[in-house]
């Protein structure tokens, strides 16, 4: 059994809160039991992101830091790690202390990020707070503006691949495969930024509730693509990465 944490090792603000939690996953954190942390909140405003209420700030559900830590406590042996999710994480002030809080409770942590605040990145890995980073890379960096935020993120983007791929302990990149954002053009473009990548998914895109809940319809400008279309995006990322996986 992992030792109870020394409590006067970190410090978190005990106001914070958890939007959500899910208790159990065999499929967040490759090749480990996990349970997933989710925080709202997100500076993305994707039409097809399938966690609306997060990328809105809002809470689907309600947990105290301390809650956050019995639940824990109670899952040592059962769980291997914990994966912090969102909305994006980095938004949160109280990331970086929330990860050392699951660190020394002896639980691996793994983070979900869209790798728009590289600054952040790099500070978690500095710091070695993350043993895992999964960064979502949405489309090609310099059209992020003006369809899924006001802001021109291609440096930003381009800086938390260069980090991900050079310091993190263990990384993926992955891309959820929706029409306008993804086609054989712009997956060429994202091969060329993360070449020689060691792990790289394509995700089938839930078409169900959505952020823009026009966006799938008869008439509005998104479609998923099929199993067969991201099984030849795969073929084209496999020229690039070391590893390709579908989703």
């Amino acid at each position: 059994m992992r030792p109870r944490p020394d409590e006067s090792r970190y410090k978190i603000d005990s106001t914070m809160e958890i939007a959500g939690l899910l208790p159990t996953s065999l499929i967040d954190y490759p090749g480990k039991v996990s349970c997933v942390v989710f925080l709202t909140g997100c500076n993305l405003r994707c039409p097809y992101c399938h966690n609306p209420e997060l990328a809105l700030g809002q809470m689907p559900q309600r947990l105290s830091i301390k809650g956050l830590e019995k639940f824990l406590l109670s899952r040592r042996g059962l769980l291997d790690a914990v994966v912090i999710s969102g909305g994006e994480p980095t938004l949160n002030p109280c990331l970086a202390d929330l990860c050392l809080l699951i660190k020394q409770m002896g639980f691996s942590v793994k983070l979900d990020t869209n790798g728009t605040r590289p600054k952040v990145i790099e500070h978690l890995l500095e710091a070695k707070l993350v043993d895992y980073l999964a960064m979502d890379i949405k489309t090609a960096p310099e059209t992020y503006k003006p369809y899924l935020c006001p802001q021109d993120l291609n440096q930003k983007l381009r800086e938390s691949i260069f980090l991900v791929m050079s310091r993190a302990p263990d990384y993926e990149f992955r891309t959820t495969c929706i029409e306008p954002f993804i086609n054989h053009s712009v997956i060429r473009q994202i091969g060329e930024l993360v070449r020689g990548a060691r792990s790289y998914f394509l995700q089938q895109a839930r078409t169900g509730v959505c952020l823009d809940s026009s966006f799938f319809q008869p008439t509005g400008p998104g479609r998923a693509l099929d199993n067969l279309q991201i099984k030849a995006l795969g073929q084209i990322l496999n020229k690039y990465v070391k590893t390709c996986h579908l989703r």
